[in-house]
Protein backbone atom coordinates (compact mmCIF):
# COMPACT_ATOMS: atom_id res chain seq x y z
CA UNK A 1 0.00 0.00 0.00
CA UNK A 2 1.19 3.51 -0.81
CA UNK A 3 -0.28 7.02 -0.74
CA UNK A 4 -0.52 9.27 -3.78
CA UNK A 5 -0.37 13.05 -3.82
CA UNK A 6 -4.18 13.50 -4.17
CA UNK A 7 -4.54 12.00 -0.68
CA UNK A 8 -2.26 14.69 0.73
CA UNK A 9 -4.24 17.33 -1.16
CA UNK A 10 -7.50 16.01 0.26
CA UNK A 11 -6.05 16.12 3.75
CA UNK A 12 -4.99 19.75 3.28
CA UNK A 13 -8.48 20.73 2.15
CA UNK A 14 -9.63 20.09 5.71
CA UNK A 15 -7.56 23.01 6.93
CA UNK A 16 -10.24 25.51 5.89
CA UNK A 17 -13.11 24.22 8.12
CA UNK A 18 -10.64 23.50 10.89
CA UNK A 19 -9.49 27.13 10.89
CA UNK A 20 -13.09 28.39 10.85
CA UNK A 21 -14.46 26.07 13.55
CA UNK A 22 -11.25 25.73 15.57
CA UNK A 23 -12.20 22.44 17.19
CA UNK A 24 -9.68 19.58 17.56
CA UNK A 25 -12.44 17.02 17.10
CA UNK A 26 -12.87 18.26 13.52
CA UNK A 27 -9.22 17.43 12.82
CA UNK A 28 -9.70 13.89 14.06
CA UNK A 29 -12.91 13.31 12.12
CA UNK A 30 -11.44 14.73 8.89
CA UNK A 31 -8.28 12.62 9.22
CA UNK A 32 -10.39 9.53 9.84
CA UNK A 33 -12.50 10.34 6.80
CA UNK A 34 -9.44 10.69 4.55
CA UNK A 35 -7.96 7.46 5.91
CA UNK A 36 -11.20 5.60 5.16
CA UNK A 37 -11.29 6.98 1.63
CA UNK A 38 -7.65 5.94 1.00
CA UNK A 39 -8.29 2.46 2.41
CA UNK A 40 -11.40 2.07 0.27
CA UNK A 41 -9.45 3.19 -2.82
CA UNK A 42 -6.58 0.78 -2.12
CA UNK A 43 -9.01 -2.12 -1.73
CA UNK A 44 -10.53 -1.32 -5.12
CA UNK A 45 -7.12 -1.09 -6.83
CA UNK A 46 -6.23 -4.11 -9.06
CA UNK A 47 -3.74 -6.55 -7.52
CA UNK A 48 -0.29 -6.05 -9.16
CA UNK A 49 0.44 -9.76 -8.74
CA UNK A 50 -2.39 -10.58 -11.13
CA UNK A 51 -0.44 -9.07 -14.05
CA UNK A 52 1.72 -11.37 -16.19
CA UNK A 53 5.19 -9.99 -16.95
CA UNK A 54 7.52 -11.44 -19.57
CA UNK A 55 10.97 -10.19 -20.65
CA UNK A 56 12.41 -10.54 -24.15
CA UNK A 57 15.42 -9.12 -25.96
CA UNK A 58 15.26 -6.09 -28.28
CA UNK A 59 13.55 -6.50 -31.61
CA UNK A 60 16.63 -5.10 -33.40
CA UNK A 61 18.82 -8.06 -32.35
CA UNK A 62 18.33 -11.82 -32.36
CA UNK A 63 16.93 -13.01 -29.04
CA UNK A 64 19.27 -15.31 -27.15
CA UNK A 65 18.85 -17.20 -23.91
CA UNK A 66 21.38 -18.72 -21.55
CA UNK A 67 21.38 -22.24 -20.09
CA UNK A 68 18.67 -21.23 -17.59
CA UNK A 69 16.38 -19.81 -20.27
CA UNK A 70 17.09 -16.20 -19.26
CA UNK A 71 17.09 -13.66 -22.13
CA UNK A 72 20.60 -12.36 -22.87
CA UNK A 73 21.13 -9.15 -24.81
CA UNK A 74 24.67 -8.53 -26.09
CA UNK A 75 26.02 -5.06 -26.76
CA UNK A 76 29.43 -3.40 -26.74
CA UNK A 77 30.22 -1.40 -23.62
CA UNK A 78 29.14 2.21 -24.11
CA UNK A 79 26.71 1.44 -26.92
CA UNK A 80 22.93 1.62 -26.71
CA UNK A 81 20.63 -1.35 -26.46
CA UNK A 82 17.23 -2.04 -24.90
CA UNK A 83 15.31 -4.57 -22.88
CA UNK A 84 11.61 -5.23 -23.47
CA UNK A 85 8.87 -6.17 -21.02
CA UNK A 86 5.45 -7.45 -22.09
CA UNK A 87 2.77 -6.96 -19.43
CA UNK A 88 -0.54 -8.82 -19.84
CA UNK A 89 -3.73 -7.92 -17.97
CA UNK A 90 -5.79 -11.14 -17.70
CA UNK A 91 -8.53 -9.52 -15.56
CA UNK A 92 -11.80 -7.97 -16.73
CA UNK A 93 -10.95 -4.44 -15.58
CA UNK A 94 -8.49 -1.80 -16.75
CA UNK A 95 -5.22 -1.41 -14.86
CA UNK A 96 -3.58 1.97 -14.38
CA UNK A 97 -0.38 2.70 -12.53
CA UNK A 98 3.40 2.80 -12.81
CA UNK A 99 6.03 0.18 -13.70
CA UNK A 100 9.72 0.40 -12.77
CA UNK A 101 12.24 -1.93 -14.43
CA UNK A 102 15.27 -2.04 -12.08
CA UNK A 103 18.78 -3.27 -12.98
CA UNK A 104 22.21 -2.93 -11.40
CA UNK A 105 23.48 0.69 -11.63
CA UNK A 106 26.23 0.02 -14.20
CA UNK A 107 23.57 -1.02 -16.73
CA UNK A 108 23.10 2.69 -17.48
CA UNK A 109 19.31 2.69 -17.78
CA UNK A 110 17.55 5.60 -19.43
CA UNK A 111 13.85 6.06 -18.57
CA UNK A 112 13.10 2.84 -16.71
CA UNK A 113 9.80 4.15 -15.28
CA UNK A 114 6.74 3.58 -17.45
CA UNK A 115 3.08 4.57 -17.15
CA UNK A 116 0.71 1.61 -17.03
CA UNK A 117 -2.64 1.78 -18.79
CA UNK A 118 -3.70 -1.71 -19.87
CA UNK A 119 -7.31 -2.46 -20.82
CA UNK A 120 -8.89 -5.72 -19.70
CA UNK A 121 -7.52 -8.80 -21.48
CA UNK A 122 -4.85 -6.89 -23.41
CA UNK A 123 -1.04 -6.75 -23.45
CA UNK A 124 1.32 -3.78 -23.61
CA UNK A 125 5.01 -3.50 -24.47
CA UNK A 126 7.46 -1.44 -22.38
CA UNK A 127 10.99 -0.85 -23.68
CA UNK A 128 13.84 0.44 -21.50
CA UNK A 129 17.00 1.88 -23.06
CA UNK A 130 20.34 0.81 -21.55
CA UNK A 131 23.89 2.06 -22.16
CA UNK A 132 26.21 -0.22 -20.12
CA UNK A 133 29.16 1.54 -18.53
CA UNK A 134 31.07 -1.59 -17.48
CA UNK A 135 32.03 -4.80 -19.24
CA UNK A 136 30.41 -8.01 -18.05
CA UNK A 137 26.98 -9.41 -17.30
CA UNK A 138 24.59 -6.76 -16.02
CA UNK A 139 21.68 -8.38 -14.16
CA UNK A 140 18.13 -7.36 -13.35
CA UNK A 141 17.00 -6.43 -9.86
CA UNK A 142 13.18 -6.41 -9.76
CA UNK A 143 10.21 -5.19 -11.73
CA UNK A 144 8.06 -3.09 -9.41
CA UNK A 145 4.41 -2.51 -10.33
CA UNK A 146 2.20 0.03 -8.56
CA UNK A 147 -1.51 0.03 -9.45
CA UNK A 148 -3.77 2.87 -8.34
CA UNK A 149 -7.39 2.80 -7.25
CA UNK A 150 -10.31 4.47 -9.06
CA UNK A 151 -10.15 7.58 -6.83
CA UNK A 152 -6.41 8.01 -7.32
CA UNK A 153 -5.79 8.37 -3.57
CA UNK A 154 -3.88 5.17 -2.87
CA UNK A 155 -2.08 2.37 -4.67
CA UNK A 156 -1.07 -1.24 -4.26
CA UNK A 157 2.51 -2.24 -4.98
CA UNK A 158 4.46 -5.44 -5.43
CA UNK A 159 7.81 -6.43 -6.91
CA UNK A 160 8.58 -9.50 -8.96
CA UNK A 161 11.89 -10.86 -10.24
CA UNK A 162 11.85 -11.12 -14.04
CA UNK A 163 15.34 -12.43 -14.94
CA UNK A 164 17.32 -10.83 -17.71
CA UNK A 165 20.95 -10.26 -18.66
CA UNK A 166 22.61 -7.51 -20.65
CA UNK A 167 26.06 -8.76 -21.59
CA UNK A 168 28.36 -5.78 -22.11
CA UNK A 169 31.09 -6.93 -24.48
CA UNK A 170 34.62 -5.47 -24.43
CA UNK A 171 34.57 -2.17 -26.34
CA UNK A 172 37.61 -3.14 -28.48
CA UNK A 173 38.86 0.44 -28.66
CA UNK A 174 42.11 -0.68 -30.29
CA UNK A 175 40.30 -1.76 -33.48
CA UNK A 176 41.16 1.71 -34.83
CA UNK A 177 44.75 0.43 -35.20
CA UNK A 178 43.72 -2.63 -37.22
CA UNK A 179 43.61 -1.06 -40.74
CA UNK A 180 47.17 0.30 -40.52
CA UNK A 181 48.51 -3.04 -39.20
CA UNK A 182 46.68 -4.94 -41.92
CA UNK A 183 48.32 -2.64 -44.49
CA UNK A 184 51.70 -3.47 -42.95
CA UNK A 185 50.80 -7.15 -43.07
CA UNK A 186 50.01 -6.90 -46.79
CA UNK A 187 53.39 -5.28 -47.34
CA UNK A 188 55.06 -8.22 -45.60
CA UNK A 189 53.08 -10.76 -47.62
CA UNK A 190 53.57 -8.93 -50.90
CA UNK A 191 57.22 -8.02 -50.47
CA UNK A 192 59.48 -9.85 -52.91
CA UNK A 193 62.05 -10.77 -50.25
CA UNK A 194 62.44 -10.95 -46.54
CA UNK A 195 65.85 -9.36 -46.01
CA UNK A 196 66.68 -11.26 -42.84
CA UNK A 197 66.42 -14.98 -43.42
CA UNK A 198 65.06 -16.52 -40.23
CA UNK A 199 63.88 -19.86 -38.98
CA UNK A 200 60.74 -21.31 -40.47
CA UNK A 201 60.64 -19.20 -43.68
CA UNK A 202 59.56 -20.81 -46.94
CA UNK A 203 61.41 -20.47 -50.26
CA UNK A 204 59.48 -18.39 -52.79
CA UNK A 205 61.56 -17.48 -55.86
CA UNK A 206 64.84 -16.06 -57.18
CA UNK A 207 65.62 -12.48 -58.19
CA UNK A 208 68.60 -10.25 -58.91
CA UNK A 209 70.56 -8.89 -55.99
CA UNK A 210 69.97 -5.23 -55.02
CA UNK A 211 71.77 -3.08 -52.50
CA UNK A 212 70.63 -3.82 -48.98
CA UNK A 213 69.87 -7.53 -49.50
CA UNK A 214 71.26 -9.96 -46.94
CA UNK A 215 74.32 -11.64 -48.44
CA UNK A 216 73.28 -14.86 -46.71
CA UNK A 217 70.35 -15.03 -49.15
CA UNK A 218 72.63 -15.26 -52.20
CA UNK A 219 72.10 -18.44 -54.22
CA UNK A 220 75.62 -19.16 -55.49
CA UNK A 221 74.60 -21.89 -57.92
CA UNK A 222 72.01 -19.69 -59.60
CA UNK A 223 74.55 -16.83 -59.59
CA UNK A 224 77.09 -19.02 -61.43
CA UNK A 225 74.51 -20.02 -64.05
CA UNK A 226 73.28 -16.47 -64.69
CA UNK A 227 76.67 -14.74 -64.29
CA UNK A 228 75.06 -12.10 -62.06
CA UNK A 229 74.31 -12.16 -58.35
CA UNK A 230 70.99 -13.83 -57.55
CA UNK A 231 69.27 -14.04 -54.17
CA UNK A 232 66.56 -16.29 -52.83
CA UNK A 233 63.29 -14.71 -51.76
CA UNK A 234 61.46 -16.04 -48.75
CA UNK A 235 57.74 -16.06 -48.12
CA UNK A 236 56.56 -15.60 -44.54
CA UNK A 237 54.91 -18.78 -43.34
CA UNK A 238 51.22 -18.96 -42.67
CA UNK A 239 49.28 -21.33 -40.47
CA UNK A 240 51.44 -20.54 -37.46
CA UNK A 241 49.85 -21.17 -34.07
CA UNK A 242 49.41 -18.11 -31.83
CA UNK A 243 48.30 -18.76 -28.24
CA UNK A 244 47.16 -15.74 -26.23
CA UNK A 245 46.91 -16.23 -22.46
CA UNK A 246 45.02 -13.71 -20.31
CA UNK A 247 46.10 -13.68 -16.67
CA UNK A 248 42.93 -13.10 -14.61
CA UNK A 249 44.62 -13.34 -11.18
CA UNK A 250 44.79 -10.61 -8.53
CA UNK A 251 47.33 -8.52 -10.48
CA UNK A 252 44.76 -8.03 -13.25
CA UNK A 253 42.29 -6.43 -10.82
CA UNK A 254 44.45 -3.33 -10.24
CA UNK A 255 42.95 -0.24 -11.82
CA UNK A 256 44.96 1.51 -14.49
CA UNK A 257 43.30 4.82 -15.22
CA UNK A 258 39.52 4.32 -15.34
CA UNK A 259 39.48 0.56 -15.91
CA UNK A 260 40.95 -2.65 -14.50
CA UNK A 261 44.23 -3.88 -15.95
CA UNK A 262 42.34 -6.94 -17.24
CA UNK A 263 40.21 -4.80 -19.56
CA UNK A 264 43.29 -3.16 -21.09
CA UNK A 265 44.86 -6.61 -21.56
CA UNK A 266 41.70 -7.78 -23.31
CA UNK A 267 41.93 -4.84 -25.70
CA UNK A 268 45.50 -5.80 -26.64
CA UNK A 269 44.52 -9.46 -26.99
CA UNK A 270 41.62 -8.62 -29.31
CA UNK A 271 43.80 -6.56 -31.64
CA UNK A 272 46.44 -9.30 -31.81
CA UNK A 273 43.81 -12.02 -32.33
CA UNK A 274 42.16 -10.05 -35.14
CA UNK A 275 45.50 -9.35 -36.83
CA UNK A 276 46.88 -12.88 -36.51
CA UNK A 277 43.68 -14.50 -37.79
CA UNK A 278 43.73 -12.17 -40.81
CA UNK A 279 47.36 -13.19 -41.39
CA UNK A 280 46.26 -16.81 -41.79
CA UNK A 281 47.55 -17.97 -38.42
CA UNK A 282 45.60 -20.21 -36.07
CA UNK A 283 44.78 -18.32 -32.88
CA UNK A 284 43.81 -19.76 -29.50
CA UNK A 285 42.76 -17.50 -26.64
CA UNK A 286 42.92 -18.72 -23.03
CA UNK A 287 41.93 -16.98 -19.79
CA UNK A 288 42.63 -18.25 -16.30
CA UNK A 289 44.22 -17.90 -12.87
CA UNK A 290 43.95 -20.87 -10.51
CA UNK A 291 41.33 -22.31 -12.86
CA UNK A 292 40.56 -21.87 -16.53
CA UNK A 293 37.97 -19.10 -17.00
CA UNK A 294 37.51 -19.43 -20.73
CA UNK A 295 39.04 -20.60 -23.99
CA UNK A 296 38.41 -20.16 -27.71
CA UNK A 297 39.93 -22.49 -30.28
CA UNK A 298 40.87 -21.53 -33.85
CA UNK A 299 38.01 -21.29 -36.31
CA UNK A 300 37.73 -21.21 -40.08
CA UNK A 301 35.43 -18.17 -40.09
CA UNK A 302 37.43 -15.11 -38.97
CA UNK A 303 34.37 -13.04 -38.08
CA UNK A 304 32.78 -15.86 -36.11
CA UNK A 305 36.07 -16.54 -34.33
CA UNK A 306 36.48 -12.93 -33.22
CA UNK A 307 32.87 -12.84 -32.05
CA UNK A 308 33.51 -15.98 -30.01
CA UNK A 309 36.57 -14.37 -28.40
CA UNK A 310 34.63 -11.22 -27.49
CA UNK A 311 31.74 -13.28 -26.08
CA UNK A 312 34.12 -15.41 -24.03
CA UNK A 313 35.86 -12.35 -22.58
CA UNK A 314 32.66 -10.50 -21.64
CA UNK A 315 31.79 -12.28 -18.35
CA UNK A 316 35.40 -12.93 -17.26
CA UNK A 317 36.34 -11.06 -14.09
CA UNK A 318 39.54 -10.83 -12.07
CA UNK A 319 39.96 -13.23 -9.16
CA UNK A 320 41.76 -12.13 -6.00
CA UNK A 321 44.00 -15.19 -6.18
CA UNK A 322 47.53 -15.90 -7.32
CA UNK A 323 47.85 -17.34 -10.80
CA UNK A 324 48.62 -21.05 -11.10
CA UNK A 325 51.21 -20.86 -13.87
CA UNK A 326 51.77 -24.62 -13.73
CA UNK A 327 48.15 -25.06 -14.79
CA UNK A 328 48.31 -22.35 -17.46
CA UNK A 329 51.60 -23.57 -18.96
CA UNK A 330 50.28 -27.14 -19.00
CA UNK A 331 47.20 -25.91 -20.87
CA UNK A 332 49.44 -24.10 -23.37
CA UNK A 333 51.55 -27.21 -24.00
CA UNK A 334 48.41 -29.30 -24.31
CA UNK A 335 46.92 -26.85 -26.84
CA UNK A 336 50.07 -26.41 -28.94
CA UNK A 337 50.99 -29.41 -31.04
CA UNK A 338 54.12 -27.75 -32.38
CA UNK A 339 56.26 -24.66 -31.88
CA UNK A 340 53.97 -21.66 -31.39
CA UNK A 341 53.97 -18.01 -30.46
CA UNK A 342 52.78 -17.79 -26.85
CA UNK A 343 51.72 -14.34 -25.64
CA UNK A 344 51.22 -13.99 -21.90
CA UNK A 345 49.27 -10.89 -20.92
CA UNK A 346 50.19 -10.38 -17.28
CA UNK A 347 51.51 -7.68 -14.94
CA UNK A 348 55.26 -7.21 -14.47
CA UNK A 349 54.88 -7.46 -10.73
CA UNK A 350 58.19 -8.83 -9.40
CA UNK A 351 56.77 -10.94 -6.56
CA UNK A 352 54.08 -12.60 -8.70
CA UNK A 353 56.44 -13.18 -11.65
CA UNK A 354 59.33 -14.54 -9.58
CA UNK A 355 57.20 -16.87 -7.46
CA UNK A 356 54.81 -18.13 -10.13
CA UNK A 357 56.03 -17.59 -13.69
CA UNK A 358 59.82 -17.99 -13.48
CA UNK A 359 59.73 -21.71 -12.53
CA UNK A 360 57.60 -22.67 -15.58
CA UNK A 361 59.22 -20.41 -18.19
CA UNK A 362 62.03 -22.81 -19.19
CA UNK A 363 59.46 -25.44 -20.23
CA UNK A 364 57.72 -22.83 -22.38
CA UNK A 365 60.74 -21.11 -23.96
CA UNK A 366 62.33 -24.41 -25.03
CA UNK A 367 59.24 -25.31 -27.04
CA UNK A 368 57.75 -21.96 -28.03
CA UNK A 369 58.45 -18.33 -28.79
CA UNK A 370 57.25 -16.52 -25.64
CA UNK A 371 56.22 -12.87 -25.41
CA UNK A 372 55.27 -11.21 -22.09
CA UNK A 373 52.93 -8.26 -22.62
CA UNK A 374 52.17 -6.00 -19.66
CA UNK A 375 49.92 -2.98 -19.10
CA UNK A 376 51.93 -0.12 -17.56
CA UNK A 377 50.32 2.46 -15.30
CA UNK A 378 50.77 6.00 -16.74
CA UNK A 379 50.31 7.38 -13.22
CA UNK A 380 53.75 5.98 -12.36
CA UNK A 381 55.35 8.02 -15.15
CA UNK A 382 53.51 11.14 -14.01
CA UNK A 383 54.59 10.66 -10.39
CA UNK A 384 58.27 10.51 -11.41
CA UNK A 385 58.30 14.18 -12.39
CA UNK A 386 56.24 15.65 -9.55
CA UNK A 387 58.25 17.06 -6.61
CA UNK A 388 55.82 19.82 -5.66
CA UNK A 389 55.60 18.86 -1.97
CA UNK A 390 56.76 16.23 0.51
CA UNK A 391 53.97 13.76 -0.31
CA UNK A 392 54.62 14.12 -4.04
CA UNK A 393 58.34 13.52 -3.48
CA UNK A 394 57.62 10.30 -1.61
CA UNK A 395 55.29 9.22 -4.42
CA UNK A 396 58.03 9.95 -6.94
CA UNK A 397 60.50 7.83 -4.96
CA UNK A 398 57.99 4.99 -4.74
CA UNK A 399 57.29 5.24 -8.48
CA UNK A 400 61.03 5.15 -9.25
CA UNK A 401 61.46 2.03 -7.15
CA UNK A 402 58.48 0.34 -8.82
CA UNK A 403 59.87 1.18 -12.23
CA UNK A 404 63.32 -0.13 -11.29
CA UNK A 405 61.90 -3.43 -10.03
CA UNK A 406 59.76 -3.82 -13.16
CA UNK A 407 62.80 -3.20 -15.37
CA UNK A 408 64.80 -5.75 -13.37
CA UNK A 409 62.02 -8.28 -13.87
CA UNK A 410 61.89 -7.48 -17.58
CA UNK A 411 65.67 -8.00 -17.92
CA UNK A 412 65.40 -11.35 -16.12
CA UNK A 413 62.64 -12.44 -18.51
CA UNK A 414 64.81 -11.47 -21.47
CA UNK A 415 67.68 -13.59 -20.13
CA UNK A 416 65.27 -16.52 -19.92
CA UNK A 417 64.49 -16.15 -23.62
CA UNK A 418 61.27 -14.11 -23.49
CA UNK A 419 60.40 -10.95 -25.37
CA UNK A 420 58.77 -8.24 -23.27
CA UNK A 421 56.35 -5.60 -24.49
CA UNK A 422 54.80 -3.01 -22.20
CA UNK A 423 52.80 0.16 -22.54
CA UNK A 424 49.85 2.05 -21.13
CA UNK A 425 46.32 1.00 -22.12
CA UNK A 426 46.49 3.16 -25.25
CA UNK A 427 49.93 2.14 -26.52
CA UNK A 428 50.17 -1.54 -25.53
CA UNK A 429 47.78 -2.92 -28.23
CA UNK A 430 49.62 -1.33 -31.20
CA UNK A 431 53.03 -2.17 -29.70
CA UNK A 432 52.08 -5.81 -29.28
CA UNK A 433 50.69 -5.91 -32.83
CA UNK A 434 53.89 -4.32 -34.18
CA UNK A 435 56.01 -6.86 -32.31
CA UNK A 436 54.00 -9.68 -33.87
CA UNK A 437 54.47 -8.17 -37.34
CA UNK A 438 58.19 -7.80 -36.72
CA UNK A 439 58.49 -11.46 -35.74
CA UNK A 440 56.51 -12.46 -38.81
CA UNK A 441 58.56 -10.28 -41.13
CA UNK A 442 61.83 -11.77 -39.85
CA UNK A 443 60.54 -15.35 -39.91
CA UNK A 444 60.88 -15.79 -36.16
CA UNK A 445 57.49 -17.33 -35.44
Amino acid sequence: MSLRWPAAGLLLIGIVPIVIIGEMIVVLWWTLFVAMMVTFDVLLAPAPASLQVQRVGPATAPNAVNANGVPVTQVRTGQETSTVLFVTNPKNRRVRGVLRDAWVPSTGLVGNRHTLDIPAGQRRKFETVAIPTRRGDRLTDRVTIRTRGPLGLGARQSAVLVPGVIRALPPFNSRKHLPSRLAHLRQIDGRSAVRTRGQGTEFDSLRDYVDGDDVRSIDWRATARRRNVVVRTWQPERDRHVIIVLDTSRTSAARVGDEPRLDASMDAALLLAALASRAGDRVTVLAGDRAMRGSVSPGTDQTQFLNSVVTMMAPVESSLLEANWDLLSAKVNQTAGRRSLVVLLTALEPSAIEAGLFPVLPSLTTRHRVVIASVADPAVEEALTDFSDVDATYRAASAARSQTLAQRTSDALTRLGCDTVSGDPETLPPRLADHYLSLKAHGLL
